[in-house]
């Protein structure tokens, strides 16, 4: 019963001693400072477009006449893709030439006092006119020698002077016929009349050459929305051509994430109808501006990747993301590490069972690291956290109990 008791007591007093050995230790979790590579990155969805794509529109309202692609199809610079029905864009341009070669004619009239028989006629009936004028001009002067003499009235000298302006009058007119007969308003309305019909002219031409559909460029045929016979209004889409191979993402990143972005970051893509695919290619613009897209106010960066095999289509919606900043021998902690305070940041080592506040310097950060560039040495013991909720202070005993 002695030993029973005696082991007790013994028993007792080394709990006792372990209890008052380990009183006001706090239980935390910690982990070292390594070096390991770290990269910080932008997460958002974007959206598929071909690099130089091509659409066409129907020009105005019409039928499809012939479609000579396929969706998928490959197609090479100059090749036609469809016809329109373009018999009323040629009766237009027939119509025009028409109204064109009325107006040229009309304007060498005005130019030239009017048509070659009326000039004719008026050079006829000016000589005719002139011819007159210089009969009453001998006459005014032969009467008034008469008069001189007494053998002539001075009414017959006014008669024959009035017979002279007259005639010189008339002169007038005819010569003003055949060089201005047309004023300049009358002139510029047959300039307009033309230059519309010129218009008409240019307007049906380009109707006729948007009736041929042709591929601008060698690419992939990748939405062709018409069928042959179909009846399409002005502005449809008509087909879209585009280089595949390598294609152009439009990725939209929140403003806030703006600042972080520059040309020749690299960008991963991920297609959910594709899982465990991965396309790369690098970030080639950065926004301008910002746009509301749904409830978010986003930048659109424009990126360049790379898709020889031609899965990824254009239009679809994939993942986007982008590398802002990367180190590959990064001395790295977790962010549950850092602590903040009066715009320094921190850490709390532990150095012989205390901690010990270390002010850092931190780079690159992503979701759950942060890089330490001063402040902290190789494989320095940082405290995360108490295990019992006590908060950590600089000088306070700590037992590791979890790493």
């Amino acid at each position: 019963m002695w030993l029973i008791v005696a082991a007790i007591v013994v028993a007792v007093i080394l709990l006792a001693a372990f209890v008052s050995l380990h009183r006001g230790e706090v239980p935390v979790r910690s982990e070292r400072a390594v070096r390991t590579s770290i990269t910080s990155s932008i997460s958002t969805n974007g959206k598929i477009e071909p690099i130089n794509g091509f659409e066409a529109h129907a020009p105005a309202p019409t039928t499809v006449k012939r479609v000579l692609v396929r969706e998928g199809d490959q197609v090479k610079a100059g090749q036609s893709l469809l016809q329109l029905d373009d018999a009323d864009a040629r009766k237009q341009a027939a119509q025009a030439q028409a109204e064109i070669r009325e107006a040229e004619a009309n304007l060498a009239a005005v130019e030239h006092g009017g048509t070659r028989e009326e000039v004719l006629t008026t050079q006829a009936q000016l000589t005719s006119a002139k011819a007159d004028r210089d009969t009453a001009q001998r006459n005014l002067e032969a009467l008034k020698q008469l008069q001189q003499k007494g053998a002539a009235s001075p009414g017959e000298v006014r008669d024959a002077q009035t017979r002279l302006e007259t005639a010189q009058a008339q002169v007038n007119l005819l010569q003003q016929k055949l060089t201005s007969r047309y004023s300049s308003p009358e002139v510029a309305r047959v300039q307009a009349q033309l230059d519309q019909a010129r218009a008409s002219y240019a307007a049906a031409e380009d109707l006729l050459q948007h009736s041929d559909v042709k591929a601008p460029r060698a690419g992939t045929v990748y939405f062709l929305p018409v069928k042959q016979g179909a009846f399409v209004e002005a502005g449809a889409l008509l087909v879209q051509v585009g280089e595949l191979q390598k294609i152009q993402v439009r990725a939209f990143v929140d403003e806030p994430d703006i600042g972080r972005l520059s040309v020749g970051e690299k960008v991963s893509v991920t297609w959910d109808a594709m899982p465990g695919r991965t396309w790369t290619g690098t970030v080639t613009q950065v926004p301008s501006t910002v746009v509301k897209n749904g409830t978010r106010t986003v930048g659109e960066v424009l990126c360049a990747v790379e898709n020889q095999d031609r899965k990824l289509l254009p239009n679809v919606n994939v993942n986007v993301s982008i590398v802002t900043a990367a180190d590959s021998n990064a001395l790295v902690v977790s962010r549950e590490a850092v602590h903040q305070e009066d715009g320094q940041r921190f850490v709390y080592q532990i150095q012989d069972g205390q901690l010990q506040k270390r002010v850092i310097e931190t780079s690159i950060s992503n979701l759950t690291s942060m890089e330490v560039t001063k402040g902290l040495a190789d494989n320095a013991e940082v405290a995360l956290g108490s295990t019992n909720g006590q908060p950590l202070r600089p000088g306070v005993a700590v037992r590791v109990v979890q790493r």
